[in-house]
């Protein structure tokens, strides 16, 4: 099983990078005649209320889905890292104000975070990235600070320092790097959750705009015809649901 789960993380990626090598359908246009279809060998997904075929629709959302998951997870890695290093080296006062913030962050669910920075920076993928990523900051900076102080204590660190080393270049060479594993593996986790998070915000229509064919967006214009054409949100939400599970289980393996 362990296999499956890189297959489906490397099949989405080579969706988002060449979509066409998978579909020969248009993801905004469609066919008026061939309206709700379902799923057959000629529209694996089924069409949607004006004829467009959903897989092509689902793989040409892939780049939207998963470059915003990048985004968030970039800065939510950045920021939280940088700030559980500080926070993790300096100690004393600087801790304490840090991680103090950090569990306010915490104390906020993650999706009414997004919510508020999108309120402040306004609607749009990257945005929703950006506001998703602010919301991991604060579980990357435990992560990063506790890693740091573990490794801070170790003999090869204080030998470092001992033999004339700056506090600068010790943490650059020896603290950072032997402390990224746990943050990495964590970075493969919210990878997953971003989509997640993204998709929902999408959902809720805080993303992409229409007819753009981003996931979130593609279950939310499905869920009126739920009822009688049950592919248009169980299909691109199975695909969602795939992608979060196989980062999740990279993501222990990693660990």
């Amino acid at each position: 099983m362990r296999w499956l789960s890189w297959l489906v993380v490397a099949l989405v990626v080579l969706w988002a990078v060449v979509p066409w090598l998978f579909t020969g359908y248009d993801p905004l246009n469609g066919v008026p005649a061939e309206k709700l279809q379902g799923p057959s060998a000629a529209h694996w997904f089924g069409t949607d209320a004006v004829g467009r075929d959903v897989f092509a629709r689902v793989v040409h959302g892939s780049v939207h889905s998963l470059s915003g998951a990048f985004v968030a997870v970039g800065v939510g890695l950045v920021l939280g890292t940088l700030l559980g290093l500080l926070a993790g080296s300096a100690g004393g006062p600087a801790d304490e104000i840090i991680m103090r913030l950090m569990d306010v962050l915490l104390s906020v669910p993650g999706l009414l975070l997004a919510l508020t920075v999108i309120i402040l920076l306004g609607p749009g993928t990257v945005n929703v990235a950006i506001a998703v990523g602010v919301g991991s900051v604060a579980a990357f900076a435990r992560l990063a600070r506790a890693e740091v102080v573990r490794v801070r204590r170790s003999d090869y660190v204080e030998a470092a320092f001992g033999s004339g080393g700056t506090f600068v270049a010790v943490l650059w060479r020896h603290v950072l790097p032997n402390s990224l594993g746990p943050v990495v593996a964590l970075a493969a986790l919210q990878f997953g959750v971003a989509i997640l998070a993204i998709s929902t915000l999408g959902f809720l229509g805080y993303g992409a705009e229409p007819p753009t064919p981003e996931w979130g967006l593609l279950i939310s214009e499905g869920r009126n015809y739920l009822a009688t054409s049950w592919w248009l949100t169980t299909l691109p939400g199975a695909v969602v649901v795939a992608v979060v599970l196989a980062a999740g289980r990279i993501s222990k393996e990693i660990r």
